[in-house]
């Protein structure tokens, strides 16, 4: 859902302006437990989200079941967008919406700023959540942050019209067949190239490198939150990735980009790598293109891509109505819908047996059983990697390097060393 970014620069605080900023105004502009009403005596809790939630009908029903706390969405299109207002927001003290949806790969530097939040531990919610889940959103005295949506196990979505045109197998059991590694993943793209020239094989090189990120235990940081970043398996993922583009597998598209959204209406791309949020995503930017499939596998075995959480800052005036709404929304049972909704893959245990997620399919995807594929693919997640409080920053600086290759600004290894320099300068 959700992280990918367009510019090094754009929406960043450097962390320790930050915490200054934060010590002076969270003294003078602390939130007020007592709420706020509007006119009629109904509180309006605004719920900041980016990208696709699921939210929509959720906040329907409960605008309908409620006459006292009415909920109101600000969404925004990306993290980048959401990231640049919460930071410069949070360093205002005032301005953020009562609930604030953060990336989870942002999670780390949001727990060394916990002072900014509201302290959303509730012993009647404990056991909602996978655990490793909980631990992304737990600072080290305990307190959780954030209440998880999402999380992110990944499928590949692929083009079967194309795969026919390309004399490939379209059954998505032998799709999964022919890619269950990254070499065979990339070798059959080299053979589809060839047939159907004029499409690319995967959608972004960003996207796939995030991908492949997924699947390194420590990309950036050691577990002492060293930073590491020269090390084989970084490497291995840019060679690989930078290695494409030349071969024509690329779009060479940032995604997210206006030329990436218009690549799904004009046979752009044949496969793209998709955790659970990025169905709704591939459904909306390619209303009226049919061949859509969605194949149970992942080349190198599982990868989890994303996840979010809502967190209640402090600076907010409706703070115990916000707490209420974010346990709401984030319940199993919204979940379920959340996931019925735009294919979000819910974070909670008991969700994930419910007949709603079990035996849902979705019928843009030739009927493909989401539900049981995602469960699958979240079963095949062996490495989450590590996540210190400068991933986030890394990661731009890491995308960055791999665009420069993409729009032809810089070779590889020319982009590889100011990869090196830029994460040097972050301190």
């Amino acid at each position: 859902m959700h992280n990918l970014v367009r510019s090094t620069q754009r929406g960043r605080l450097a962390l320790g302006v930050l915490t200054a900023l934060l010590l002076a105004v969270l003294t003078a502009c602390g939130g007020d437990d007592g709420g706020s009403g509007d006119a009629d005596g109904t509180t309006t809790v605004t719920v900041a989200t980016f990208n696709e939630f699921g939210y929509e009908e959720l906040i329907s029903e409960w605008n309908a079941e409620h006459d006292d706390i009415k909920i109101e969405q600000v969404k925004v299109g990306t993290w980048d967008d959401a990231k640049a207002n919460l930071y410069t927001k949070l360093a205002a003290g005032s301005g953020l919406s009562d609930i604030e949806a953060i990336e989870g790969d942002a999670m780390p530097a949001i727990l060394a700023e916990a002072d900014a939040f509201v302290d959303l531990t509730d012993a009647e919610l404990d056991g909602r959540w996978l655990d490793w889940v909980a631990e992304k959103a737990t600072n080290s005295e305990g307190q959780m942050i954030g209440y998880a949506t999402d999380i992110g196990p990944e499928g590949i979505c692929y083009r079967a019209d194309l795969f026919k045109k390309a004399g490939l197998p379209t059954d998505r059991a032998e799709v999964a067949g022919l890619m269950g590694t990254w070499d065979e993943y990339f070798a059959l793209g080299e053979d589809f190239v060839k047939k159907v020239p004029d499409t690319a094989w995967y959608d972004s090189s960003v996207g796939l490198s995030q991908a492949m990120l997924n699947q390194v235990e420590n990309p950036f940081e050691t577990d002492d939150n060293t930073v590491a970043v020269d090390n084989p398996e970084l490497k291995a993922v840019f060679d690989t990735v930078t290695g494409n583009i030349a071969k024509g597998l690329s779009t060479r598209l940032p995604q997210w980009s206006d030329d990436w959204t218009s690549s799904f209406q004009n046979d752009g791309f044949a496969t793209m790598a998709c955790p659970g949020w990025m169905l709704g995503v591939v459904e909306g930017n390619a209303d009226g293109v049919k061949g859509w499939d969605f194949a149970d596998v992942f080349p190198g075995g599982g990868g989890n891509w994303g996840g979010s959480f809502l967190t209640v800052p402090a600076q907010g005036d409706n703070i115990e109505e916000a707490k209420q709404v974010a346990a709401w929304l984030t319940a199993p049972e919204q979940q379920a819908k959340a996931f019925a909704a735009k294919g979000t893959f819910p974070s909670q245990v008991e969700a994930l047996d419910s007949p709603e997620i079990t035996g849902a399919s979705n019928a843009f995807f030739n009927d493909a059983p989401i539900g049981e594929i995602l469960a699958n693919r979240a079963e095949a997640v062996t490495v989450q990697p590590y996540k210190g409080p400068k991933y986030s920053d890394i990661l731009q600086a890491f995308q960055a390097s791999i665009l420069r290759v993409d729009d032809g600004s810089q070779e590889p290894e020319e982009s590889w060393n100011q990869f090196l320099a830029d994460v040097e300068a972050l301190g």
